[in-house]
């Protein structure tokens, strides 16, 4: 299964039936341990809650965090409908998708939908992780990672049992944690420039200071189990990036518990939890990350065409090596400057080559030859060892 590709919920429901989604975990609280464990809750997806592999390819935290999210929200339709069908349920997670954005020029309105609902949700899916974890708009919420993409199974829920009140639910939901988050940021006792920056940016918007709904329900009161526990979690990730609690930090934590109505141990298990991830798992786990926008895009299309030329290697290996004036060019380029009719040779053989490798378009879109340098530099990792047997790596 690739699930950057057409088709793999399809291809997921299909190898794995209802019940091996449901079955081990016996309640939802139980199934929120296991998006713990998977990372899901800390915004970095390492793996599924499934005991198997469900790809033979290498995937990406955005990819897991694909998978899991939708693992989450099958999970929560069939625990309100346990006898109905993967159809049933994939209907109204769009139905649920659909009511968050209605009446907003916003990403859903600009998707092109097919025939088929398992891949208008598969679009869906991909515009809620690629262009906005949130329904806010402040430039503080620019700053969230993908934590708060648990924020959708809670608003499903919500929908679920009294689709009356969704939007204004959820809105004062993700104003609640926010809030939150940033007090447990205020709380830190050394703060770095980019604590500082997230604090800032809040104060700085109104949006965030005057836009809280007023006839919205004020959950602040009202939390549910998962809420709670998910509120406490996002306060202590937000004050982790230096891996360590001080006084200051640890004295908020435990009033908030205590305000939760959590116990002291229930505060320590959080804290062991989000320490034995950290440590089993070398990536940075934050909950604000600032980026430039610009760069941002940059990374995340490189990333993105780096995956599809490696997971496309057999393809494109056929079709260089039967372009033996193509290879005669690139092996050249890493001994001297192309002239400019060579590169421009090299350009339109390479544009030529991705017009028959669907999943390569990318480079056939405007700007999309920028990205040439990226897979000229990825060549040699694709082709035998016997062309770049003597090439020496320079410093």
């Amino acid at each position: 299964m690739n699930p950057s590709s057409s088709g793999w919920i399809h291809k997921f429901i299909n190898e794995f039936p209802k019940n091996r989604l449901l079955d081990n975990f016996t309640s939802p609280s139980v199934f929120y341990d296991g998006l713990k464990k998977a990372g899901f809750i800390y915004g970095v997806s390492v793996s599924t809650l499934l005991d198997e592999p469900v790809s033979h390819l290498k995937l990406t935290k955005e990819e897991y965090s694909k998978i899991n999210l939708f693992h989450a929200l099958l999970h929560t339709y069939f625990s309100k409908h346990p006898t109905a069908n993967h159809e049933a349920a994939i209907e109204s997670i769009i139905s649920f998708y659909k009511e968050i954005e209605r009446g907003k020029q916003k990403w859903l309105q600009r998707l092109s939908f097919s025939q088929k609902p398992s891949e208008d949700l598969e679009k869906i899916l991909s515009a809620r992780l690629q262009e906005s974890n949130t329904l806010l708009k402040t430039d503080a919420a620019s700053l969230l990672t993908y934590a708060l993409l648990y924020v959708d199974v809670l608003g499903y829920t919500y929908y679920l049992e009294q689709p009356e009140g969704l939007k204004a639910y959820l809105e004062a939901l993700e104003y609640t944690i926010l809030e939150y988050s940033l007090l447990a940021l205020q709380s830190k006792e050394e703060k770095n420039k980019y604590d500082q920056l997230v604090i800032d940016m809040v104060a700085s918007s109104a949006q965030f200071l005057e836009g809280f709904p007023a006839d919205a329900p004020k959950p602040s009161t009202t939390l549910k189990v998962l809420e709670k526990r998910f509120l406490l979690d996002i306060c202590c990730l937000a004050v982790w990036d230096d891996r360590e609690m001080d006084t200051s930090e640890l004295a908020f934590l435990k009033k908030l518990s205590t305000t939760l109505g959590h116990t002291q141990s229930q505060l320590d298990a959080c804290i062991r939890s989000l320490t034995a991830f950290s440590v089993q798992n070398a990536e940075k786990i934050i909950l604000f990350e600032y980026t430039h926008p610009v760069k941002q895009l940059y990374k995340q299309s490189t990333e993105t065409v780096k995956r599809l030329i490696l997971r496309n290697k057999n393809r494109l290996l056929k079709e260089l090596n039967e372009s033996g004036e193509l290879l005669v060019l690139i092996s050249q380029s890493t001994q001297r400057d192309l002239t400019k009719e060579e590169k421009t040779k090299m350009k339109g053989q390479l544009l030529d080559i991705f017009k028959s490798i669907p999943s390569l378009a990318i480079f056939m879109l405007p700007g999309g030859a920028i990205l040439l340098p990226l897979f000229v530099k990825l060549i040699p990792k694709l082709l035998p060892s016997a062309f770049h047997e003597n090439r020496v790596e320079e410093d």
